[in-house]
């Protein structure tokens, strides 16, 4: 029954990448505007003029673009294309394609948001579990109206707070890019080292907002576990307060924080725009922000689509594994 049940999400999984394609592709028309045309008379006005055969040069490259054809022909191409990994060109940085921008864009995402969100999921989890627990430190009661405050503010602007306080007034860290300006990527320790520089600020932006979310949340599921028959109990078996911390209330807690991690890692692909804008950090945020500036069709659909797919399939391969994290869910059928 697990078997049949996996086959028919991913068929859901493999519906709702359909529909989310489709979606895709006729949102961005909706604005009547021509990509082609916009580009073309923006490179055309940084000489001074409008050239004579502009419109000449637009039907040129929507013929090459496909923007020719009726919009069902265009559909239907995209669906092949997309079906093959093939997203197309980039209108505004032609003759580059969607999949390299993507391809070159993503490791730094996933290096900046992959490490921050784990990190951030651990260290909050464990600082609300902690904050429930009745026999933890007093002093840790003092970290929630912190956490409350961090919390609720925007990742860009705090972003903006820390660049001031430690690019421009303590000017220990760069404030700009993913590597300092000049410098050549290769596997050395000197351009490790710079990378990593680059990207504290608006790791520790991300970080400082996500730990309070998470700690918020672990601590909202520990009070309600902690109410549970089964924690009365183990507390009357005399069971040592440490292993009724760990094996009762931190394994029945954590079961939607796991659901709300796997969430957030699908969602990681999307990068942080406004952070990635603010810092000039070269991921898919930065780049999808770009794509938006230019009216980047294609841009623009790939990333989305690529989001969207990251998404699904998160959810797809957490509703495989919650059998194995929590043993009491079945699939099958009494």
């Amino acid at each position: 029954m697990h078997a049949v049940y996996i086959v028919k999400r991913f068929g859901v999984f493999l519906l709702i990448v359909w529909i989310a394609a489709t979606l895709n592709f006729f949102l961005p028309r909706l604005s009547g505007e021509d990509p082609v045309r916009t580009k073309l008379l923006e490179e055309a006005s940084l000489g001074g003029y409008v050239h004579a055969g502009i419109d000449n040069m637009v039907r040129e490259y929507q013929q090459r673009f496909g923007l020719d054809k009726p919009l069902w022909r265009q559909y239907l191409t995209y669906l092949g294309q997309i079906s093959h990994g093939d997203l197309n060109y980039s209108i505004a940085n032609y003759p580059r394609t969607v999949v390299g921008m993507i391809t070159e864009a993503l490791p730094w995402t996933i290096g900046l948001l992959g490490v921050t969100t784990l990190f951030s999921f651990a260290a909050g989890t464990i600082l609300g579990a902690l904050l429930a627990w009745p026999r933890a430190p007093y002093w840790m009661r003092w970290l929630m109206p912190p956490l409350w405050a961090l919390h609720a503010i925007p990742f860009f602007l705090l972003g903006l707070v820390l660049s001031w306080l430690l690019a421009f007034k303590l000017q220990w860290l760069p404030i700009f890019g993913g590597y300092s300006a000049g410098a050549t990527p290769a596997l050395s320790w000197g351009f490790v080292f710079d990378v990593l520089r680059h990207a504290v600020l608006p790791a520790l932006s991300i970080v400082l907002v996500s730990v309070g979310g998470w700690a918020l949340a672990m601590r909202g599921m520990m009070i309600t576990t902690m109410g549970e028959d089964y924690i009365t109990f183990a507390e009357a078996k005399g069971l040592h307060s440490a292993t009724i911390f760990t094996r009762y209330c931190i394994r029945n807690a954590i079961l939607p924080q796991t659901t709300g991690l796997a969430l957030a890692l699908g969602q990681i692909l999307s990068g942080a725009v406004l952070v990635e804008a603010i810092f000039g950090y070269p991921g898919i945020g930065a780049l999808l922000f770009q794509a938006i500036e230019e009216n980047d069709f294609f841009l623009i659909q790939g990333i989305v689509f690529t989001v969207i797919v990251a998404l699904g399939f998160a959810t797809f391969v957490l509703d495989v594994i919650y059998p194995w994290l929590d043993p009491r869910i079945s699939y099958s059928q009494s």
